[in-house]
């Protein structure tokens, strides 16, 4: 395996690939340390602190904090992260199927594509300017919002602040996902899924220092110690949950496909030949829980600025991070966006149509009309079985944090969300690095055999 990520910089075009997408990455890490003018470091530490105290707000604060790698904690410029984008991708795919505009556009290829990215973009940018004024009215009133004890961390409260904190906060998420864009065309992996990785990484060393601190013993934020025993659960679960994730990711059924022979000439015909059409397990990736993430940071938010009645002070405590309420609607979202990216995403009724016409059928099974009923058949099973193991590791992670008492910025990194996006995005990028060592006769990452799914 060394030896692969010394070929990756013997080929020159993957060498500026990966020298790129480090650059990018550095460029977005630095968003998530410059802080807004006019805030007050020490004060805006301590309010965290006492946010952390409050399990229901600090969890969902924590989350947000964990997509942006720390930026919110520091109120820095890239505060928002790339989640406005990916709100926005949310919104425009539930509206397609609705509205035929844009389901024309989507249809009208690359000049329909563009269309359709600058509406996302457009889109971003609104959701920018909500969640930056809610931000910034929440660090110049915290008290309103139960989010601290009454200390401002702002110097220089007022509307100034908030129309230039807006501004600041807006153009830096733009700048994330303008990076996230250059990383797909001009880098190694996806983008966006690549730079929430990031993210999560970078706050790694903090969950391991505050690991550290409750096992000796010592007081962190939220108040809780941990004993050996706990210790070895979540070890145990860290494996677990990593290995179903890798099995979650790389699984897959293999629908067994024929082509007929073909004449290749005068008194010859080819042989028959066999192939697989592999039907991933979870086709979604780790979309899912970014979507369910994403929607459900909206409803907290909002709910602060809802007036004191009866039904809010119900709902709030109901649907809070980490509630029975919220975990689920946690995992019904899941499993409805798993069904709802497969059905945007995969088409039997054109995978039946590809097929008859190279020639090719599924045995016992006949082509057209048919096919595409056993494919959609076939798929939903399978859609069925991966969103139940996707919600199970997604939520499960909640449960144990909740019946253990850990703090949130640990569980999430010995749980199902955060090592569900590091797995998959990961195998997706080592993929695309393995092509382009095998394609330039170069050995893949594992000695016997290459990571599945490559073909």
């Amino acid at each position: 395996m060394l030896s692969a990520y010394l070929n990756c910089f013997k080929i020159p075009e993957l060498k500026k690939r990966l020298l790129f997408t480090l650059g990018i990455i550095f460029l977005c890490r630095l968003t998530s340390i410059i802080p807004c003018p006019g805030v007050d470091p020490s004060a805006l530490s301590e309010l965290f602190k006492s946010m952390s105290a409050n399990k229901g707000t600090g969890g969902v604060l924590d989350m947000l904090d964990l997509f942006s790698g720390g930026a919110l904690e520091n109120f820095a410029v890239g505060a928002l992260g790339i989640m406005p984008y990916i709100s926005a991708s949310i919104i425009l795919q539930l509206m397609t199927p609705v509205i035929p505009a844009l389901n024309k556009m989507v249809r009208e290829g690359e000049s329909g594509h563009q269309k359709y990215n600058q509406i996302t973009r457009y889109i971003t940018i609104l959701i920018c300017v909500i969640q930056g004024t809610m931000f910034s009215l929440a660090m110049i009133s915290p008290e309103k919002l139960n989010l601290g004890s009454g200390v401002s961390v702002i110097l220089n409260p007022g509307p100034g602040f908030v129309v230039s904190t807006v501004i600041i906060l807006t153009a830096g998420s733009m700048f994330i996902c303008w990076l996230g864009e250059m990383i797909t065309e001009y880098g190694v992996g996806n983008g966006a899924s690549l730079i929430i990785t990031i993210n999560i990484v970078a706050r790694l060393p903090g969950a391991l220092m505050s690991l550290f601190t409750l096992v000796v013993g010592g007081a962190v934020t939220g108040g809780s110690e941990i004993h050996s025993v706990h210790l070895l659960i979540l070890l145990a679960m860290f494996f677990l949950v990593t290995a179903g994730a890798i099995a979650l990711t790389q699984g897959m059924r293999k629908i067994p496909v024929r082509y007929a022979q073909r004449v290749a000439g005068v008194g010859k015909t080819s042989a028959m030949q066999t192939s697989y059409l592999p039907l991933k397990v979870n086709y979604s990736g780790v979309m899912p829980i970014i979507f369910a993430g994403a929607i459900l940071s909206f409803p907290m938010m909002l709910l602060r600025f809802a007036p004191d009645w009866a039904f809010f002070r119900w709902l709030i405590p109901n649907i809070q991070h980490g509630s029975n309420g919220y975990l689920l609607l946690y995992g019904l979202l899941i499993l409805i966006f798993s069904f709802f990216w497969v059905a945007n995403q995969f088409n039997p009724i054109q995978i039946a149509d590809d097929l008859q016409k190279r020639g090719g059928y599924i045995p016992g099974i006949r082509p057209g009309a048919p096919t595409s009923d056993f494919l959609d058949h076939a798929m939903t099973r399978i859609t069925l079985a991966g969103a139940i193991a996707l919600t199970v590791l997604a939520i499960l992670p909640m449960i144990l944090s909740n019946a253990m008492g850990i703090p949130s910025i640990i569980a999430q990194f010995f749980g199902g969300t955060s090592l569900l996006i590091i797995v998959g995005v990961s195998l997706d990028t080592m993929r695309q690095v393995e092509t382009f060592l095998i394609n330039r006769r170069y050995d893949g990452f594992m000695s016997k055999g290459q990571i599945r799914a490559r073909r």
